[in-house]
């Protein structure tokens, strides 16, 4: 039986040093796209995948990732006071259900997979998904409802892929195939990081992940591996055989805004799809880029 799917946990401890100083006091999470914070558009993403709590896996200075989804009762006060109920229903889109969001403390930084680890007790014997906002996705349908979609057919493990330029395999967890069906592969392992000549395939796996409480077993060993870190797509092997992998080729445009050029195409991407900006921005691209 294919148990439900109602639990995600979002690693959001890191110390966003590519942005410094922009990130010296404010969370990289809370970094704007547009104009919705990057922990926004992950939680969004959940939500419209069914997902209904959450767990944030923090560190020092990191208390506005939750307060950002509390109620703020003063400024929607004087929103409606001043009359302006499209800034209201704006700001009431980031107010969540009491008790969905808890936050735990990652108190050294020892790897995402210690991080993840760190969720234990609010996974439970659950199924669980992990979104990693640094990753933002530009989908009709949202990444992570794509990769449920799946999950539900197959239950298991299941995580977005996406190849990538063999040159550059060696930043990414890479996927070894075992079947490929198209939108979807069966996956019977996958390596961490590896050398160009080692690389199994080009079908990385980047920050959306559907994973079941199996991984919590190999996590707790606490095995450093690539990096010197307790890694993620470790534990994920060692569950290979015992529980169902699979990797899904999504649809949608993926962004890296932990890299500064990946951010600002961010902006220009998401500007683009709103119709509310995208004539002005095309205006102005064609000042700074008059030849295209």
């Amino acid at each position: 039986m294919i148990k439900p799917l109602r639990k995600a946990v979002l690693p959001v401890a890191g110390l966003g040093t590519r942005f410094l100083p922009a990130t010296k006091a404010l969370a990289k999470e809370m970094l704007p796209v547009v104009d919705k914070p990057l922990i926004q558009y992950a939680i969004e993403e959940a939500r419209a995948a069914g997902i209904e709590l959450f767990c944030m896996i923090t560190g020092r200075g990191k208390t506005a990732l939750v307060e950002h989804f509390d109620i703020a009762y003063e400024l929607e006060t004087t929103l409606r006071e001043r009359g302006k109920p499209d800034l209201l229903d704006q700001l009431r889109g980031t107010a969540m259900p009491p008790g969905s969001i808890v936050s735990v403390r990652q108190q050294v930084p020892l790897g995402l997979g210690h991080a993840i680890w760190c969720a234990r007790a609010f996974v439970g014997d659950e199924p669980f998904a992990i979104l990693l906002p640094d990753d933002l996705i530009l989908s009709e349908t949202p990444c992570l409802k794509q990769l449920a979609e799946v999950y539900h057919e197959t239950g298991g493990n299941v995580v977005a892929a996406l190849e990538v330029p063999r040159a550059q395999v060696s930043r990414y967890g890479i996927l070894d195939v075992a079947e490929d069906k198209g939108r979807v592969v069966v996956a019977r392992g996958m390596v961490e990081k590896p050398a160009v000549a080692a690389a199994p395939s080009n079908l990385a796996i980047i920050g959306r992940y559907i994973l079941t409480p199996e991984v919590f077993t190999h996590l707790a060993r606490f095995e450093k591996g690539a990096g010197g870190e307790i890694q993620l797509t470790d534990a994920i092997a060692k569950t290979i055989g015992s529980v169902p992998f699979h990797g899904v080729r999504f649809e949608g445009r993926r962004f890296d805004c932990g890299d500064k050029l990946g951010y600002l195409e961010a902006h220009v991407a998401f500007a683009l799809k709103r119709p509310d900006l995208a004539p002005g921005v095309r205006a102005f691209l064609r000042t700074y880029c008059p030849d295209h």
